[in-house]
């Protein structure tokens, strides 16, 4: 049988791949797209945007909650069932339409992970085929936990699946996936434990802002387990029991059900990189300015599963895979990341948000700032929906005015911080900031005093 060839194939049918595949397809070239999974990728079918819809819910639960006594008389039912029904309505037709939209370009489509043979060579569906170019973008996948009992607990995948809400849960891991989805089972009437190596939950934000969350979450019921390493788990008659150390103490913990959110690593253990002679780390598939391979010229990364500079995030996998198109077709644009200030969200209630330097960075790099650090509670925006918990840390260089760093704790932190990515990505001085009229009483206003 004789081998198949492409100008480009890609593994990975979420953001970042198709961009590359559509890109390449419009300028003639011959384009192939394979996935392991259902075609469309992990923020579509099981990340984002089901995730989004599941905390819609919740907003409303939480906003009713606190107006209770101001306004609200009875709060109102939910049915987790009728949830997840319409979450469907997100997530079933993605496959299907994806697999439309590609056949229509014209792209030849594969519904396994391909294998390296050699450095231009894939082995597919039984198939052997080669390609001038290849481009991984298959993203990452839960972090498999190395202990006993390894197979019990499900995963975020999972936990979108659920049909109904078990009455407890423990998370391990305490970063996005288990901050979330541990906000949007307790505020759906689950008793809720998160367990985590770590001191604190979400390490990669700033601390006073984690703090603040860590005790509105509390207040929701969610119980905490810091420091604490898990050990094992096991399956009892109607319960799992999690079995851990906390200093040199041992913790036993019981529910129903037990989520595996310890943390994501890059999907990339089935393509025998080495016989493709591709170089990669723990972080992902190593890459160069170009999003290239150093070893391997003729193989691309972008999204997730590159070990790039870019963080895990849906919008810069778009912007990666502007990059890797640029570079294979060799187009009149920018061919080098570089990698504007990426805001990163929490969609716990309140939001927590994050762009720019944190303090030790901005210190690291040199820089002379000043620190506004203040829990604004009685602000209009927190008053007028009773909520405790508004807060902000924003840094700014003393010597030219420039918003280096922006943390926000808040309802609607998620918003706000793209008025901050905009200041920044523009050069706004805070002088210039202050000086634009907002729409008020708007959540956006409110930036003009936080700087």
């Amino acid at each position: 049988m004789g081998f198949e060839e492409f100008d480009v194939f890609v593994i990975g049918t979420g953001t970042a791949g198709k961009s590359v595949a559509k890109e390449c397809i419009a300028e003639g070239m011959k384009v192939a797209i394979a996935d392991n999974r259902e075609f469309g990728g992990t923020c579509a079918n099981r990340g984002c945007d089901p995730k989004k819809v599941l905390v819609g819910l919740t907003e409303i639960l939480d906003r009713a909650e606190k107006m209770k006594g101001h306004g609200i008389t009875k709060m109102p039912e939910f049915s987790w069932k009728d949830l997840m029904e319409f979450k469907k309505t997100f997530t079933d037709a993605v496959p299907a339409a994806t697999e439309k939209d590609l056949k229509k370009l014209g792209i030849k489509m594969y519904h396994q992970s391909p294998k390296f043979l050699d450095e231009n060579t894939l082995s597919v569906e039984g198939k052997t085929v080669t390609a001038k170019k290849i481009v991984i973008a298959t993203g990452n996948k839960p972090l498999e936990l190395p202990i006993p009992g390894r197979h019990l607990p499900i995963v975020s995948d999972d936990f979108l699946e659920l049909e109904e809400l078990p009455e407890s849960i423990i998370f391990i891991g305490a970063g996005y996936i288990g901050m979330e989805f541990a906000h949007i089972a307790a505020r759906c009437g689950a008793e809720v434990t998160v367990i985590d190596a770590e001191d604190r939950p979400l390490s990669n934000f700033d601390k006073d802002m984690v703090t603040h969350l860590q005790k509105a979450s509390e207040e929701i019921g969610i119980n905490f387990i810091l420091n604490c390493q898990v050990e094992e788990i096991e399956k009892l008659r109607t319960n799992f029991r999690v079995v851990g150390h906390q200093n040199g103490k041992k913790i036993e913990r019981k529910a129903k059900l037990v989520v595996n959110a310890a943390g994501r690593v890059p999907s990339i253990d089935g393509l025998d990189l080495e016989k493709g002679k591709v170089e990669y780390s723990k972080k992902g598939i190593m890459v160069n300015k170009h999003l290239q391979n150093p070893t391997n010229k003729n193989v691309y990364a972008c999204g997730d599963v590159s070990a790039s500079e870019g963080l895990p995030l849906t919008p810069l996998s778009s912007q990666e895979a502007r990059i890797v198109a640029a570079n294979i077709l060799n187009l009149d644009r920018e061919k080098e990341v570089d990698y504007p200030p990426q805001p990163s969200v929490v969609f716990t209630i309140p939001n927590l948000a994050s762009v720019g330097l944190n303090e030790k960075q901005a210190r690291e790099k040199g820089y002379d700032f000043k620190v506004e650090n203040k829990l604004v509670p009685k602000w209009f925006n927190a008053k007028r929906i009773n909520s405790d918990w508004y807060a902000y840390k924003t840094l700014v260089d003393k010597e030219t005015g420039l918003i280096l760093g922006a943390h926000l704790l808040g309802a609607d932190a998620a918003e706000m911080v793209n008025m901050f990515v905009m200041a920044m990505c523009g050069k706004l001085d805070c002088r210039t900031l202050k000086g634009m009229i907002f729409s008020y009483p708007s959540w956006a206003s409110d930036i003009k005093a936080m700087v």
